[in-house]
């Protein structure tokens, strides 16, 4: 039932998103949390680049915002995993201003975005 949920509120965030030109940003900066010691380190992150935190690898796809307004609601493709393991733990769109919405479900770390680079 979760899925469902969040594949439906990815299609309507989809859906209004597409409705408005976007731009592609040179890169993104993330917010991660370490939630065992609750410090935060801001990610900044190219697009088509990784970097890790933590115990996480975090790759950047690409990251996208309203044409004409660099600060406004960016969405970024991100894929995670763990160190050492082969499976991602998360691989999808996350939205700046609903991280909730498509959220990196660690018991340890948070991942969200924060902006798109436009330089």
């Amino acid at each position: 039932m979760k899925r469902l949920g969040i594949a439906l509120a990815l299609f309507l965030a989809g859906s209004a998103v597409s409705a408005e030109q976007v731009s592609l940003g040179s890169g993104a900066i993330l917010r991660g949390l370490d939630k065992v010691n609750g410090k935060t380190s801001d990610l900044d992150m190219a697009n088509g680049t990784s970097v890790e935190f933590g115990r996480l690898i975090v790759s950047l796809g690409e990251c996208r915002y309203p044409e004409g307004n660099p600060s406004g609601d960016a969405y970024a493709f991100l894929t995670i995993r763990e160190t050492g393991k082969p499976d991602l733990i998360f691989s999808g769109w996350m939205v700046a201003s609903s991280p909730a919405l498509s959220a990196l479900d660690h018991a340890r770390y948070d991942v969200w975005v924060t902006r798109c680079k436009t330089q």
